[in-house]
């Protein structure tokens, strides 16, 4: 039986893999990438229409790949892990090699059947296919079963003949053939674990009572397979039941952010108590990754909703906002900065620099036109163009006149040069925050019915400050301040702090504002349910 086994670990043969990549290729300014194959008969190919284009020709090579390995039989039974030849570092960080019997606290050993697997990094840049053992395409992250070999030949399975409680006890099948694992490995290949027999995985112990054992119920979860021995029983079950409902969710037609929160917070209880059972420390990093997103998804469900993901949302209507709770604080950090960098003290160039800083704020400069800036100044326009050209702050290419003359299908690229990227950066925000913020002030700025009660340019900005500042019911300001500081308020809009209810009541006729009063040097008020989706969410 001896010589048998040993003939039959000869005969396993290394498993097949296939590295399909992209590289740049020449000038980066030319953007072509290069398709290469690790398959000698692969030529390389040259793609200049950039990423997007090698990408989709690297997807169709690996589908070509897949179907002639498929036609030509798929997985071979008596094939030994590729992950294993590679000290399984496709698994587990850094090499296997140099620890006590060849394996490193909490590695993946491998058994199981071989399979055909693919894997894609994330940045789209590799593809691999490969014959491997199930454990280890079980534990290498971001790995795709595609399909799993039948079993070598010569087992008792393929005989169809049932082992024997002799066979059972001392590790044989019942022709004599030691069980067949992937990391037993043949003459010649590298060894990093002892080639020890093992019992087949496939093989069901029979109870003390005679009676065959009712199989256990099998999951998977996160490119992981529970294992069927995992103690206690209720965490085996618990991750069982969250595999099967994220893939649930994933087969929604619309998007539910408390389910998904709360799928998120019980992963999060449950692979950190099983990295405490089994002491593997990757899974207390996918249970922090978890608790992560749980937080992000309770978040975007609160920007998005205006209800707290665990239900409780009080009196707090439930509005689509135009900004997430982010957001809204990058647009009181460019509030405050229009407020203290422009080059004078009117509110119509306070107005101008804001707008105009937003258009800036990601590059140094931003496309307007005359029509945009005569709806936000009216006949002020021109003038205070003028003065923000001459004070330094504001860069044309050509007139102010060509300016005021620009439409939408030729608009003014204005340069701002405090905002250019050679000085010091102002702002964070990347271009979809600085898109949405912008169309946000545009939006208040020219509501159509401040337009109607011909608001001046302070009204307007009292009209961006109260936006900015309340809370998800719309009240101004934060409830332990009891609103807004009523000086604050005064200076950002350029005003008296006496002239502010004027203008508060001018908001109040444009449906803007619901109540206002100033007592106590509080601006006090709330937004009415029209314009509640422009609340800033404090």
């Amino acid at each position: 039986m001896a010589v048998e086994a040993g003939t039959r670990q000869e005969e396993q043969v290394a498993g097949r893999v296939w590295t399909v990549r992209l590289d740049p290729y020449g000038r980066p300014s030319a953007g072509t990438v290069r398709l290469s194959c690790s398959r000698p008969a692969c030529t390389d190919q040259h793609f200049p229409g950039g990423a997007a284009a090698g990408r989709k020709a690297a997807i169709d090579h690996v589908n070509t790949h897949l179907a002639r390995i498929r036609a030509g039989g798929g997985p071979r039974g008596e094939a030994w892990c590729a992950c294993r030849a590679a000290d399984c570092a496709w698994h587990t960080p850094g090499p296997v090699t140099g620890w006590p019997g060849g394996t490193r606290p909490g590695a993946v050993r491998c058994g199981g059947p071989v399979v055909l697997t693919v894997y894609a990094d994330r940045a789209g840049r590799l593809w691999r296919i490969a014959e491997m053992c199930a454990r280890c395409a079980a534990a290498a992250p971001g790995c795709r079963v595609l399909d799993t070999a039948p079993p070598p030949a010569g087992t008792n399975q393929a005989a169809g003949q049932p082992d024997t409680e002799q066979e059972r006890a001392d590790g044989t099948l019942g022709k004599g053939v030691a069980a067949v694992f992937s990391d037993h490995a043949p003459a010649g290949a590298p060894s990093s674990a002892a080639a020890t027999p093992a019992p087949d995985p496939r093989a069901r112990p029979a109870t003390p009572g005679g009676a065959p054992r009712r199989a256990k119920r099998r999951g998977k979860i996160a490119q992981r397979i529970v294992p069927p021995g995992l103690e206690p029983e209720v965490l085996r079950l618990e991750l069982i039941e969250l595999g099967d409902a994220f893939r649930a969710y994933q087969r929604r037609t619309e998007p539910d952010l408390a389910l998904l929160a709360t799928l998120h917070e019980r992963k999060a209880r449950a692979f950190a108590l099983w990295a405490d059972v089994s002491g593997d420390g990757s899974l207390r990093h996918e249970a922090k990754r978890a608790e992560t997103a749980a937080q992000t998804t309770r978040e975007m469900h609160e920007n998005r909703g205006g209800r707290p993901a665990d239900g409780t949302a009080g009196d707090q209507p439930v509005v689509e906002r135009l900004l997430t709770r982010p957001q809204a604080a990058h647009t009181r950090a460019v509030l405050d900065y229009a407020a203290a960098h422009a080059p004078y003290p009117q509110a119509e160039v306070r107005l101008a620099v804001l707008m105009l800083t937003l258009r800036a704020a990601k590059a140094g400069s931003g496309n307007v036109t005359g029509q945009e800036l005569t709806g936000w100044l009216q006949n002020d326009a021109e003038e205070v163009v003028q003065r923000l050209v001459a004070a330094g702050w504001l860069r044309l290419p050509g007139t102010v006149a060509e300016l005021m003359a620009s439409r939408s299908e030729d608009p003014t690229a204005v340069t701002v040069p405090t905002l250019l990227p050679d000085r010091p950066r102002p702002f964070d925000f990347g271009k979809i925050t600085r898109a949405r913020v912008s169309g946000w002030a545009q939006k208040v700025v020219g509501d159509r019915k401040i337009r109607k009660k011909k608001a001046t340019a302070a009204t307007r900005l009292l009209a961006l400050y109260t936006a900015a500042h309340t809370r998800p019911d719309g009240r101004l300001g934060r409830a332990e301040d009891g609103g807004l500081h009523l000086d604050q308020a005064a200076a950002f809009c350029t005003l008296p702090p006496d002239q502010v209810g004027e203008h508060a009541e001018l908001l109040i006729a444009a449906d803007w504002l619901t109540e206002c009063d100033t007592i106590a040097g509080r601006l006090r008020g709330r937004l009415t349910e029209r314009v509640l989706p422009l609340g800033g969410l404090l």
